[in-house]
């Protein structure tokens, strides 16, 4: 078993890339990606980590990129380091993310709400890893929402009052600096992108076309038939059918390293897959 998707301090997690390997050690997992948004900075704890506990760490993060003019979603690269084309690239992007977090905090306050910028910051420990989880959970702490769920609904979700947009990479310029930087990428959460399964099957083939490796099939939420269909459209397209737990420690209640909500399994083979066609690229 393995989890190729997790998330630690370093961007939108509660807990230390140390951690985050204690507890895929715990659940049994012979592999981890600590993949946290846009920054490689939990890779070196966590390789020193995972290396003592006997766990392969693969090094990776999470990108978001423009799926149309009006739509985003996000793609985990994986075998990433932070030399790399698309680490200097994301480094930029994060400086355009202090900027959004800023106005978005500007735009809260315009709705009546006593949030500061140093409260989001203190929250998520310094300026550059923090992001909307932060910004939901000073929410929740003053009582603006009731739980996490609930700040993204209401307030911070894509199209709420409070969302505010940011740079992004485009498809095929992220495939570009994915190739370029010796890392493979594949769709992250797929069936959070809302689109019907005809649409979502039509957005898996161009992202096919455009150099995408994979597709997250096995995820946390999915249902064993969501899971299944998931997988026969990466393979209908040759894609790896890649998966992980997506957890985030307390900002995401219920997920565990490995187990997911409890019946997540990721096979071992999926990473010898996506090493195969990250092979197959420096052939």
């Amino acid at each position: 078993m393995i989890d190729l998707h997790t998330h630690s301090v370093c961007s939108d997690g509660s807990s230390s890339p140390e951690q985050v390997c204690e507890l895929a050690a715990r659940a049994g997992c012979s592999a981890l990606s600590l993949t946290d948004h846009d920054t490689l900075e939990g890779i070196p704890a966590a390789t020193a980590a995972a290396a003592r506990l006997g766990i392969t760490l693969v090094p990776g993060c999470e990108v978001s990129f423009r799926m149309s003019p009006v739509q985003s979603a996000h793609a985990l690269a994986y075998f990433l380091s932070s030399d790399a084309p698309l680490a200097m690239e994301l480094a930029r992007l994060r400086k355009s993310r202090v900027a959004r977090n800023v106005e978005m905090v500007a735009v809260l306050q315009g709705l009546g709400m006593d949030i500061s910028y140093d409260e989001l910051i203190d929250e998520a420990g310094n300026e550059e890893s923090a992001g909307r989880p932060h910004v939901a959970s000073v929410m929740v702490r003053k009582g603006y929402a009731g739980n996490i769920e609930e700040a993204f609904g209401v307030w911070l979700g894509a199209g709420r009052p409070a969302y505010v947009p940011r740079e992004l990479l485009g498809a095929g310029r992220l495939v570009e600096l994915s190739r370029l930087s010796g890392s493979t990428i594949v769709l992250a959460h797929p069936l959070r992108t809302g689109l019907p399964d005809r649409e979502l099957g039509s957005l898996v083939e161009q992202l096919a076309v455009e150099g995408f490796d994979g597709i997250e099939a096995y995820y946390s939420t999915y249902s064993p038939e969501e899971r299944a269909w998931l997988v026969d459209l990466a393979d209908a397209h040759s894609m790896v059918a890649t998966g992980g737990s997506d957890f985030h420690g307390t900002y995401k209640p219920g997920i565990m390293v490995g187990t997911g909500t409890g019946d997540l399994h990721v096979p071992d083979l999926v990473l010898e897959q996506l090493v195969k066609r990250r092979r197959a690229y420096a052939g």
